[in-house]
Order: C-alpha cells, then structure tokens, then sequence
C-alpha cells in the first residue's frame, strides 16, 4: 500500500527515476494557511547534494501545490503535491537489468510483480521520502499551530560512532544530560551542522567515518533519535493502533529502515520491573512521572 493514515491520509507517489514524485494529503482541516514555501522549508532540509556526506544527485526538489487550498488556505479537500524529478540518470542503472543489486528491491519487486521500475529503486528509493517529509511539513504546521507539538531529530550515531548517551557500557539508563538534551534541542541547533548531529566532537568523528567508506567506495549506517514535546495526552486505540505500534508502522516503512526504540527500547530488558517503572510524581501541580523510560507513552497512549 502507498496509503498511511486514518484522519490524516497520506498517500505517496512516483518513482526515483520517473518524471516526478509526489503526495495526496487527506484529511488536513480547511482554514490552515498554507503556502509551498511552508512545504519548501522541510524538503530543502532533504534534499541531496547539500554536502559531499550525501548522495551526490542534483536534484531543487521544487513542490507546487496542485490542489486543495485556495489564495494560501487550506479548503478541508484533498492537497496535491507535486516534485519534479531533474537529475532523471537511467543509463546508470543498465546493469542492474541483469544482475540484482544486493540488499535492494530489485530481486524482490521483479519476483513479486513480474517487473520492475528499470531505473534506481522505483518506488523502493529514497527519493519516495519527499512525500512523506512533504506530508508531514503539513501535519507539523498543523500540530504546532493547535497543540504547540515540536519536533526535533537528530543523527545519534553512524557507523560504531554514538553520542555518549546511547553509550552501550553506561549503566545508567538514561544519564541526566540526556534528558536536558531532549528538554532543550532546537531543530536550529542541529541544521548547523552537516552531519546532523548536535555534539560537534561526535559529528567530526562521524564526518571522518563517513569519508572513509566513501573513499573505500562503501557506506555505512547510523540511528537517528526523535524527541516530540507537547503531545496531547490520550493519543492511541487498543489493540491494534496503539501510539507506539503506529511510529513503528511508520518508521518501520521507511527505505532501509531495520530497527526502532521507544523510550528504553531493548535496553530496558537489562533493568528489573522497579527499575523501569516510572513513578507518578506532582509536577507544577499537574501529574507526571519522575523518570520516563516508557518514552512517553502508558499502555496504548
């Protein structure tokens, strides 16, 4: 499916190497200012070719709204969003007709659909993302707006390079400046830097990594740590659609994706049950917990 979504309806289209790529949002409230620049903000922020750390494709990924607002505001109908595809290379992808690149969708897409898209990944590539960052500039706009939500991410490792808070030998769970960390980050903070990382001794080693596997003509993976503040409480459904099942649903999806951790994540199976639990606490006269291993969420919420 290329559908993600209830109340807020995503679905994503176009190939890494067709004419364009692009989503339909369903669902977003009529009355929301919206103009592309709003939109063109976040895919600047993806785009490829910002640094010689990235995918050298040269790509403006310019969008154009095509549907659903009218003189900037949003009418509560479908929005169209349309990128163009520019740095259009087939001819680089002549050999992978005969033989499957290892570890991508080649083999995969051909046996499960007697053909597949004859250049890059098609719908499998990285490019199939300007669709969900194009989606989510407008979820954002919205969660802010109304909730005061903010979201902020960040590289936390690449390679066996890591921040010192998912240090795997600290016995602390979660070390205090962790949690400062995540109360305090600006999205500002971490665009100044290439690499994405918000410790800038980290991110030179990091660069460093990066630069070796490509001067060995190979790459390497990393993590990335997510911290959404202000979220309204009673967010979930049992059992099926609980808020956790959905990020991963979500994340999950995402190309080259293997793994993901809410709060402790599988760190929390080395802790005893007391050590886990977070205790309820009065804070500013409202209830909360001391600790927050749970990452935010109880049961399904």
């Amino acid at each position: 499916m290329s559908t993600f979504g209830t109340l807020f309806r995503v679905t994503t289209f176009g190939e890494s190497h067709g004419k364009s790529v692009g989503c339909i949002v369903d669902g977003c409230p009529p009355g929301l200012s919206l103009v592309e620049a709003d939109i063109q903000i976040q895919l600047d922020r993806r785009r490829p070719g910002q640094s010689n750390l990235t995918t050298p494709r040269d790509e403006k990924d310019k969008v154009a709204i095509q549907s659903g607002t009218e003189s900037g505001i949003t009418l509560g109908t479908p929005i169209g969003l349309l990128v163009p595809n520019q740095d259009q290379r087939p001819h680089d992808y002549s050999e992978t007709d005969l033989y499957p690149r290892p570890s991508h969708a080649d083999w995969t897409y051909l046996q499960k659909y007697s053909i597949k898209a004859s250049s890059g990944g098609g719908r499998a590539s990285a490019r199939e993302t300007i669709g969900r960052v194009a989606a989510g500039a407008i979820a954002e706009k919205y969660l802010k707006l109304v909730h005061g939500v903010e979201i902020v991410a960040f590289v936390s490792s690449v390679s066996n390079i890591a921040m010192p808070f998912i240090n795997e030998q600290d016995e602390r769970l979660f070390p205090e400046d962790f949690w400062e960390l995540l109360n305090t980050i600006r999205r500002e903070e971490v665009d100044k830097d290439a690499v994405r990382c918000p410790d800038k001794t980290v991110s030179d080693k990091m660069r460093e990594r990066i630069h070796e596997a490509k001067e060995a003509k190979d790459s390497v993976g990393g993590t990335i740590t997510c911290v959404i503040r202000n979220v309204p409480v009673g967010l979930g459904e049992p059992c099926f659609d609980k808020l956790e099942a959905k990020f991963a649903h979500a994340m999950l999806s995402i190309p080259a994706t293997k793994g993901f951790e809410i709060g402790s994540g599988f760190k929390g199976t080395t802790l005893f049950g007391h050590q886990h639990n977070d205790p309820w606490v009065l804070k500013n006269d409202r209830l909360g917990t001391k600790t927050n291993n749970s990452g935010g969420t109880q049961v399904i919420m």
